[in-house]
């Protein structure tokens, strides 16, 4: 598989993009792959703009990207022989793999790179249309940032999200920019001489004072006067937004289509969790960057204002994550009800937190759980898309929750405590859903003569101690055929193993109670022992 990839990225071949065929090699000597082959370089690429009202309108009323069927999945593709997504231009493995302390969790993409605020801050660039105002600044050391605001009557709120979001989603593996809670005064801004003001209707002038007072008007101050706000490092090499479908041209590294990376099919999980109902394209982002030499394309999540509580400009809608913006069949039940259908997400409950918005767990449903509008990734989810993500979720403990909360910097501790809370109750109910969708075992080792591995239902205490069938076989790695190991049902290694030669494979097919959920681990045996370097799922 690691060959494969290799050849992927080197233009030689598409195999990783296919099911693996009748009678082809299964099993490369580097496998599994935990870390993708150095990137091609790319040549010429294309900056891109995407409008938001043109992406609501094409999910809503199309169906962009490649849908499989019931009777013909599409397994997702951006994997190793382990079901693992290696790190990359897309994806690092962080929390999930090899746990993060307390002290990483809270540094996330990092925190030594804060404002300067020595000096004044540059104002070299303003939004002042539509819902969510703020400022590009440049501080005295030359550092460039987005800087976002809250609503007046919900101070915090968006701006503990940004901040709090992007350390969760680090810490589940996606590549974020540093975003910081600051203070500041209306005299630490200066406007810059040279900016360049783009007005609702699209005619660019040059900048001035009254545009920053009129974009601070409506912003809350604390007891000193001063302005709360999220500073978001900016990213540098800025290409626009990626897609959740197809790939781009211009990139020779984007071979696999959008809607078939695990890594994005199993976001859904992950936006479910934290209420991050306003991911679509244009809250990711695209950048040219270079490293040993080599320019390529590497691929981000941003904009996590709407996320737990919040909807960035407002609270969060109680319908939010429950409805997309749009839905036919809902509208027609309220007409033909004449509006006396109350759905049950509109009976949640809520505190009274302007910090928080709203934000909730009791009514929360992983399975029903929905984006603002169709995102073609999330509907190609399979159940081990949805157990990959899972299992990360589940590892976070109650305490990294908290200290991931706290980061927001919340002034009421009444904030902190219902955030946790709604968290770790939302993670329990992912995992009970997510987890009883497969077999869920992993963490395959052999240990003292023996198969080990963890039933995660099991550990979390979802199912009590069960039972497994085992049966041993060997595999042909170049056919895909399984003898039977006679009498081999135990998950102490059988030993026909012992005397196998250095690049044979054997395999173990698990099962507990229900038949049609199984595990198949397939085993090398190596010159310092054997190694567990595959495994497949059924459901």
């Amino acid at each position: 598989m690691g060959e494969v990839l290799q050849r992927i990225l080197t233009g030689a071949t598409l195999a990783l993009l296919l099911p693996w065929p009748l009678g082809a090699q299964k099993f490369y000597p580097d496998d599994p792959v935990w870390k993708e082959p150095k990137p091609r370089a790319v040549a010429e690429v294309l900056g891109r703009k995407l409008s938001d009202y043109y992406d609501f309108f094409w999910h809503t009323f199309a169906t962009p990207g490649e849908r499989h069927t019931t009777r013909e999945p599409i397994r997702a593709r951006s994997v190793n022989t382990l079901g693992e997504v290696p790190d990359g231009a897309w994806y690092a493995n962080r929390h999930g793999r090899t746990r993060m302390s307390v002290e990483e969790l809270v540094r996330g993409p990092g925190i030594s790179h804060a404002p300067d605020v020595s000096g004044p801050w540059k104002v070299v660039g303003a939004k002042t249309e539509g819902v969510t105002p703020g400022f590009t600044i440049e501080d005295a050391r030359g550092a460039r940032y987005l800087l976002k605001v809250d609503p007046a009557e919900h101070p915090e709120m968006a701006t503990a999200a940004d901040v709090v979001g992007a350390k969760f989603f680090y810490a589940l593996g996606y590549h974020v920019p540093e975003n910081y809670v600051v203070t500041f005064e209306r005299r630490q801004l200066r406007v810059d001489p040279t900016s360049v003001l783009t007005d609702p209707l699209g005619k660019k002038r040059k900048m001035n004072e009254r545009d920053v007072d009129e974009v601070l008007l409506n912003v809350p101050r604390d007891s000193h006067k001063r302005y709360r706000a999220v500073a978001s490092l900016m990213l540098k090499g800025w290409l626009g937004p990626f897609r959740f479908h197809g790939v781009r041209a211009d990139d020779p590294n984007d071979v696999i289509p959008h809607e078939h990376r695990r890594d994005l099919r199993g976001l859904f999980v992950f936006c479910a969790w934290l209420g991050h109902n306003d991911i679509k394209s244009l809250n990711n982002l695209d950048t040219l960057v270079e490293e040993d030499g080599v320019r390529y394309i590497k691929h981000h999540l941003i904009d996590f204002g709407a996320a737990l509580g919040s909807d960035s400009f407002t609270a969060k809608s109680p319908r939010a994550g429950n409805q997309y913006l749009f839905e036919f069949r809902r509208s027609i039940i309220q007409i033909l009800t004449l509006g006396l259908y109350v759905p049950r997400w509109a009976k949640a409950r809520y505190p009274h937190l302007p910090a928080v918005g709203r934000f909730e767990s009791e009514v929360f449903e992983p399975e029903r759980w929905k984006p603002n509008y169709p995102n073609p990734a999330f509907r190609n989810r399979l159940p081990d898309d949805n157990f990959w993500a899972a299992k990360q979720v589940m590892a976070f403990s109650d305490e990294e929750i908290r200290a991931l909360v706290a980061t927001g910097e919340y002034s009421d501790p009444r904030a902190v405590d219902w955030i946790t809370k709604c968290l770790i109750v939302r993670r329990d109910k992912i995992g009970k859903a997510y987890l009883a969708r497969v077999l869920p075992l992993d963490r395959f080792e052999v240990r003292n003569n023996r198969l080990e591995f963890e039933d995660l239902a099991v550990k979390h205490k979802f199912v009590p101690p069960r039972q497994y069938q085992v049966q041993w076989s060997r595999f042909d790695n170049l056919t895909g055929r399984k003898t039977p190991l006679a009498g081999r049902t135990l998950l102490e290694i059988p030993p026909e193993l012992e005397p196998a030669t250095a690049g044979e494979y054997f395999c173990a097919e698990l099962r507990a109670a229900d038949p049609h959920k199984t595990v198949t681990v397939y085993l090398r045996r190596g010159e310092r022992g054997t190694q567990v370097v595959g495994i497949d799922r059924t459901w």
